[in-house]
């Protein structure tokens, strides 16, 4: 006579019941009340023809037959779970997380989005910005794309932008102060800074000037602020002098609403850096590989008059 297959409803339930050691215990955590999680272990007995449980005062231990019953309601439980998250993924738009920093988010991201978009339009792109976001991945995302340096990311992380920074200002402000013919000027006028850490991991205007061989002369009213869109947006509102990162200015530079009013100072091993995540779903995929067709066809970013150098 063949044997009389298992009603598979038990799994859950004698699950719980081995890994707490309590009939009670996995009655509360399952929501079920303690004689009902009694009754189906009593009928699994039954049905096997063996005791599965050693029942004492204080809980319930697993006996040899519970123990190899356990492993494999265990792994049934863990790969039905899996089959059920899968299932509901399928059922859902695809999303996928990319975390950043304000700058990256406002000025490369948003303007470009809408064209990833029309290219995939079943995927959802969640943009998590943080003003302090560093190289400190947690694994949440799908995608990050942070400043640091080579050091700071894993080995599969691909720099999408060198760090190279321009004075910059308002094309109104660089006529009235008589800029670009003598970027010393700027040394006598308000500048803007980001506010950072004691030891930030992108330039600041002490490293232009010492790069220069400039010394910073007698100022306005210098301004910081604590977002570089803050920046940009003093800038072109005429409050004074600011840095210009390549990437996050090419398109104000573009269309002139920012001029670049000195040389450049650039380090090739700091900048964006993609970085991927853990694991990979397909419109994940896609987004990195779209992010990098952008990133190689905006790599000669920069004021027209320095293209080539």
């Amino acid at each position: 006579m063949s044997e009389r297959a298992l009603d598979l409803g038990w799994i859950r339930v004698f699950e719980a019941v081995g890994r707490l050691g309590s009939i009670t215990g996995a009655a509360r955590a399952l929501g079920l009340s303690q004689p009902a999680v009694s009754y189906v272990v009593r009928e699994l007995e039954t049905q096997l023809g063996t005791p599965l449980l050693v029942r004492g005062h204080r809980g319930s231990a697993l006996t040899p037959a519970g123990e190899v019953l356990h492993r494999a309601a265990r792994a049934a439980a863990g790969e039905i779970d899996n089959a059920a998250r899968a299932v509901r993924r399928l059922s859902r738009r695809p999303v996928v997380r990319l975390f950043t920093d304000y700058g990256f988010a406002s000025f490369w991201m948003m303007p470009r989005v809408a064209a990833f978009r029309q290219v995939h339009p079943e995927t959802d792109v969640h943009i998590i910005a943080s003003a302090g976001a560093d190289h400190g991945l947690d694994g949440a995302e799908d995608v990050a794309v942070l400043f640091g340096a080579r050091r700071d990311f894993p080995p599969e992380s691909v720099q999408l932008v060198e760090e190279r920074i321009w004075p910059v200002c308002s094309p109104g402000f660089a006529a009235r102060h008589g800029l670009g013919q003598d970027p010393a000027r700027i040394g006598n006028l308000p500048l803007l800074h980001l506010e950072s850490t004691p030891h930030p991991r992108w330039f600041g205007w002490s490293d232009w000037f010492a790069a220069m061989g400039l010394a910073r002369g007698p100022a306005g009213s210098d301004l910081s602020l604590n977002t570089y869109g803050l920046v940009v947006q003093a800038a072109m509102a005429d409050q004074g002098v600011a840095l210009g990162w390549a990437g996050l200015i090419d398109g104000a530079l573009a269309d002139g609403t920012l001029v670049a009013v000195g040389p450049s100072l650039a380090r090739r091993e700091t900048g964006y850096w993609l970085a991927p995540g853990a694991t990979l779903s397909e419109p994940a995929r896609d987004l990195i590989a779209w992010i990098l067709g952008e990133a190689r066809a905006g790599s000669t970013g920069g004021p027209a008059r320095e293209k080539g150098s």
